[in-house]
């Protein structure tokens, strides 16, 4: 996990552009994923102080990427984790650390209390994730939102400080 830089936009867009990839993330992730959608983003992540979004690294390649969205006003001491990772890089354990790495973060220099993530229901290897990173399952929330057409179920993760 390290900071993005312009270098990383072709890497990026590559692992990015991948509908299986789209189908798990927020709608505000573009599909098609280009290299200008990477340089946009690496642009706005550059300019946060502190840092709250971060490259995933493998084989000293960007390959995916995760973040931490503070809340605001009372809920300022949580964040919500969120995460994408190039679908040839699933299954080795590489997204679970990056949660560890940015959760132990969060609590220790952003002076978080509180993170949570809230994955699609069916997408049992991003739970998998969250739980081999230490959070617990809180809740699963029916019909919470749209992707694809389809309306789903969220669960909701977290883990306390």
């Amino acid at each position: 996990m390290r900071t993005p830089t312009c270098a990383d936009a072709p890497s990026l867009a590559k692992h990015a552009n991948n509908r299986k990839v789209w189908l798990n993330v927020r709608d505000l992730f573009p599909h098609p994923y280009t290299v200008s959608d990477a340089e946009k983003w690496i642009e706005r992540v550059a300019s946060e102080e502190p840092a709250y979004s971060f490259a995933i690294v493998a084989g000293g390649e960007a390959v995916g990427g995760i973040g931490l969205k503070r809340g605001v006003d009372v809920e300022r001491v949580t964040a919500e984790v969120g995460y994408w990772l190039g679908e040839e890089f699933w299954g080795r354990g590489i997204a679970t650390e990056a949660v560890k790495a940015i959760t132990d973060y969060g609590f220790s220099q952003l002076g978080l209390v509180r993170i949570f993530a809230i994955p699609l229901a069916n997408n049992v290897a991003s739970s998998r994730v969250l739980e081999k990173a230490g959070y617990e399952k809180e809740c699963v929330m029916r019909n919470a939102c749209i992707k694809d057409g389809k309306i789903l179920d969220m669960s909701l993760y977290a883990r306390i400080k």
